[in-house]
Parts: structure tokens; sequence; C-alpha cells
């Protein structure tokens, strides 16, 4: 007599991990076939999140196992930006529930399943030019999973400079640069020699220059490493203006 679905998924059980995306591929890495898993979520043994992902009836998806999958299957996917840095204790204001800021290597468009539980943006803009090691202060949390990464506060913040005048406000991206304290001068450095946006570099310098932050220098040598005219000016999708003036 074969084995049914349900008797298969109940010895696979109590290896599960609870709270996390299922997808077909693990669960059939693991004896059940695709039309198995289908049966299974047709009489309540899984909940279908999307196409080929699941949850445990009764799980509530857990954030950064929904990550996890998502880098897993998404080339450079990291979280950046403001989020990176909230995330690593560098904030400015607490909002109830801020949308995710999700950066990675190729264009596309996050499923449902993950931002109907998480609001959350992803875009896949490229800061550095492509010798740059791509782990370049890019990690896990200290605390968080090995396979979620990170932006480190230094490609964070560059992260951040580039997204003023899209989603990110100039004043608060401003109060963020300030209350980061804490860069690795090597590896913001080594970020810089990198870097490949007029914009960021300026951005960086301007902010650098006026708070006179202790990276104000190699701010200054990545906006004259990248030349440009003698000022950037754009207009922001909030209204602002954006003068940048090249160094002198």
């Amino acid at each position: 007599m074969g084995t049914t679905p349900s008797l298969l998924f109940r010895k696979l059980l109590p290896e599960v991990p609870r709270g996390s995306p299922l997808t077909t591929q693990w669960l059939s890495e693991r004896g059940l076939a695709a039309q198995q898993v289908a049966r299974l979520a047709d009489s309540g043994w899984l909940t279908r999140l999307g196409r080929g992902i699941y949850l445990l009836p009764g799980d509530q998806l857990d954030r950064d196992a929904a990550l996890a999958r998502l880098a897993a299957e998404t080339p450079g996917l990291h979280v950046a930006g403001k989020t990176a840095l909230s995330w690593r204790g560098v904030r400015h204001n607490l909002a109830v529930k801020e949308r995710l800021v999700l950066w990675g290597d190729r264009p596309g468009a996050l499923p449902n399943w993950f931002t109907s539980s998480f609001p959350a943006t992803y875009q896949a803009t490229h800061l550095f030019d492509p010798v740059m090691p791509p782990d370049l202060s890019l990690g896990p949390l200290p605390a968080g999973r090995a396979d979620v990464p990170v932006s480190g506060p230094e490609r964070a913040i560059l992260e951040l400079l580039s997204d003023v005048g899209k989603r990110q406000g100039l004043e608060e991206a401003r109060h963020l640069v300030e209350a980061a304290r804490s860069l690795r001068l090597d590896v913001l450095e080594a970020l810089l020699r990198h870097l490949k946006r007029i914009k960021v570099a300026r951005l960086a310098h301007t902010f650098a220059d006026e708070l006179d932050l202790p990276w104000k220098s190699l701010a200054r040598a990545a906006s004259e490493r990248l030349g440009g005219g003698s000022r950037w000016v754009a207009k922001t999708r909030t209204g602002e203006r954006l003068n940048l003036k090249r160094p002198k």
C-alpha cells in the first residue's frame, strides 16, 4: 500500500521551520511531489501563499525567514539604505511600520506573498563598479540570521544618499548621516573608491563638510575623482531642489 501525502507530511512536520515559507522544491527534496503538495494545500495541510510557496496553517510568516527565501532566489538581494541603518541602530524618526528597503542585482518585483505581509520597496541600482567585492560592507546582523544580508552602516549611508530625491527626503538623510558616528573609515574609503554615482559622492561630501564629519576628506576625494560639471542640479519628487556643487 502506498504512503499517502498526508502521512508523508506528518512525518516531515518535526523538521518544518515554523513561520518559514516552504517551496515546492524544498518539499520535493523531502519526498513530496508537486501534485502531492497541491493536494495537501487543497485539503488544508498547507496554506498556499503564492505560486510554489506555502506556509503551515495557523503560522504567521516570519519576516527574516521570508527575507532569507527571497535572498536565496534573488541575486544580490539585501536589506539596504534606511532600513539597514535602522536595523544597525542608526535612526531618526521611528515609524509605526516602515517600508523595508531592499536592493538587489537585477530589476524585478517582490512577490505579493511577501509584500502583503511586509510592505517593501525593491530596486536594482548599481552604485559601485563591477570590480568591487560584492560583500564589501555587507553581512548578517550580529544576532541575526546568517542568510539575511544587511548593508553595513558605511554602505547603507551611500544607498540612503542614492535614494534622496526618490523615496528619501533630504533633511532626514542629513540627520541620519549625522547620527552615523561610528563608521569604519577604511571600509568607507574602499566603498568610495568604487562609487560611480556623482550625485551620491557630492551629497556625501556636502553633508560631511557641513557636519564636519571625520570622513569629509574621503568624500571630497571621491567627488573630485568622479568629476562632472560645476553643479549637479535636480528637482526631487517631493519638490526639494538639489544643487550640489563640485568641490573647489
